[in-house]
C-alpha cells in the first residue's frame, strides 16, 4: 500500500505494507538513517522521532498512523547540526558510545517545546523513557540545561 508522509517537512511516499513499523520505513524505504534501531519493542527509545510534535517510538509506531500528523527525525532537527540541543551535546560531550543519542535528543527537543527552562524533575521525567547503555545521564541532563539557557534546579 502506498503512504503519503510529510517527513521533515517534505512529502515523501512509501509504498509498504501498512503494519510496517515507522521506523523501517524511515531508515530502510527514505534511507534516512539517523533513526537508530536499539530494541525493536519500545523499552529503549533510540528510535524516538516526533509525530505532530511528540515524541514516539517508531519501532512500535505503523506506518499506517503516521499519516495522521508530520514526522520530524533527527534529520529535520536542523539541517546542519546546529539545533541548540545538537550544540549543547557537542559541547558538553554527552555522547560516548552516540548509540541512543538521537533518540535522546529527540526527547529532549520535544520536552523543550513543552517546558523551554525545565526543572531537573521535569527533565528526570521526560526523559526517563530514554535509556542509556553508557549512563551518561548527567551530561545529557546539563545539555538540556545548556541548550534551555537554565542551570540545574
Amino acid at each position: 500500500m502506498a503512504f503519503t508522509l510529510t517527513v521533515n517537512g517534505r512529502q515523501m511516499t512509501a509504498d509498504v505494507p501498512d503494519d510496517m513499523p515507522l521506523l523501517w520505513v524511515l531508515r530502510d524505504v527514505l534511507k534516512l538513517h539517523g533513526t537508530k534501531y536499539g530494541c525493536g519493542i519500545g523499552q529503549c527509545r533510540a528510535c524516538t522521532v516526533h509525530l505532530g510534535g511528540e515524541p514516539v517510538p517508531a519501532c512500535l509506531t505503523p506506518v499506517s498512523e503516521a499519516t495522521r500528523a508530520p514526522i520530524t527525525t533527527i534529520e529535520g532537527l536542523s539541517a546542519d547540526g546546529t539545533h541548540p540541543l545538537q550544540a549543547a551535546w557537542r559541547e558538553m560531550d554527552v555522547p560516548q558510545c552516540g548509540y541512543c543519542q538521537a533518540g535522546q535528543i529527540m526527547a529532549a527537543a520535544a520536552l523543550l517545546k513543552k517546558h523551554p527552562k525545565p526543572t531537573d524533575a521535569d527533565i528526570d521525567a521526560a526523559m526517563s523513557p530514554n535509556l542509556c547503555r553508557c549512563g551518561t545521564y548527567v551530561r545529557i541532563r546539563a545539555a538540556i540545561h545548556k541548550a534551555a539557557g537554565t542551570s540545574a534546579a
